[in-house]
Parts: structure tokens; C-alpha cells; sequence
């Protein structure tokens, strides 16, 4: 069900933005790095959404850039054959970071309550532990589950932008909130997939 399953479609507008990125003299390190800069902006941009909400159109955007530029530093990394376990690592670490980011954007906002927004963090954290303890164990890097990275940043930049257009509470809670939650148990489900899946491996 993940669009991570999508990637070769998405190759298509990937590759030549990595072609662009080489010939600017861009390395895939600094791609990961300004992809956590739109996250940091991201951020920024939800937490002052809650007393301006046309901002969040503007963060809806950071979320996008964050997604394309974190694309865009593997395909850079296999074209310019800088393609190696270090960059692997750093670009996992900044995912996480820049998850950890948007997400906090919008629990701080108020979008959400805390309760909600710790088991989407747990969740978010959990999915993408197990996936790489799968690559630990030799077993390759396991993307499986009802949720990925880029099906979570998908709901995320729709929901935004569906917010900002109608912003009233449904049960109390708007548009972005109830994505979070959903975020939050699907997160955990995809979690448990993965493990179930490993064990099954051993």
C-alpha cells in the first residue's frame, strides 16, 4: 500500500532534478542537509500557523521541498556514484530528525493534543527502527507496512492545505489533528507489521 512502492513512477521527475543537483556541483550530503532545513521551516511555520492560518500553506510547502529533497540526494548519490553506507546512515539520521520536526510543529500548534502526538511520535520512530534493525540483521531494509515515510508526508501536506481551506473543528479537533491521529495508529500497526515480518525471517 506505501507509495514507497512507487518509486521508479517517481523517478521520472526525481532523476532529472538529481541530474540538475550534479550539475550545480551539489553532493548528496547537502541535499540531506537543506531537506532538514525545510523541515526546521516546516516547523516554524505550523507553530505560527495557530495565530495566522494562511501559513499553513507555507509549511504544507517546506513539507513538500523536505520530501523532494530527501528523493532526490539518493537518486544524486547513485548517479555521482557517492552511493555508501556513511550517507546511508546520515540521510536515516536527518529523516528522523525531520520527521521528529514537522510532527512537533503541529503538536506545539495545538492541532493535536499531546496524548495523540507521543503515540505518533512513538509510532513514527518504532516503524522506522524496526525497518533498519531488518538491515541490521542482514535482511535487507524492510519499507513494508501500511505506512511509509512517503505516504505519512503525503497525508500530511493534504491535510495541511484542506486545513488552511476549511479550518473548522470536525468533533473538536480539525482536519490536521484527526491526521495525526490517524499518523498515530497507523504508525503503530505498520510497527507491528514489520516485526511480525522479521520474526517471521528468522
Amino acid at each position: 500500500m506505501t507509495l514507497n512502492e512507487q518509486r521508479e513512477r517517481a523517478s521520472v521527475v526525481i532523476d532529472p532534478l538529481a541530474a540538475l543537483a550534479e550539475r550545480g556541483g551539489i553532493s548528496p550530503n547537502q541535499m540531506s542537509f537543506i531537506s532538514l532545513l525545510f523541515a526546521v521551516m516546516s516547523a516554524a511555520f505550523y507553530y505560527l500557523s495557530s495565530q495566522n492560518p494562511l501559513l499553513l500553506y507555507v509549511a504544507a510547502l517546506m513539507v513538500l521541498l523536505n520530501a523532494a529533497f530527501d528523493a532526490i540526494d539518493g537518486a544524486l548519490a547513485r548517479r555521482t556514484g557517492q552511493a555508501e553506507p556513511r550517507g546511508d546512515f546520515l540521510d536515516h539520521i536527518i529523516d528522523r530528525y525531520a520527521d521528529m520536526l514537522i510532527l512537533m510543529g503541529i503538536i506545539m500548534a495545538g492541532y493535536v493534543s499531546y496524548f495523540w502526538g507521543l503515540i505518533a511520535v512513538i509510532g513514527v520512530l518504532l516503524t522506522s527502527y524496526v525497518g533498519t534493525q531488518a538491515q541490521a540483521l542482514h535482511m535487507g531494509r524492510y519499507y513494508g507496512g501500511v505506512m511509509g515515510r512517503a505516504d505519512r508526508l503525503s497525508m500530511i501536506i493534504l491535510a495541511t492545505v484542506i486545513n488552511a481551506v476549511y479550518p473548522e473543528p470536525i468533533a473538536k479537533i480539525q482536519i490536521l489533528g484527526w491526521t495525526v491521529i490517524a499518523i498515530a495508529i497507523m504508525s503503530q500497526i505498520t510497527a507491528l507489521q514489520r516485526v511480525v515480518y522479521v520474526w517471521k525471517r528468522f
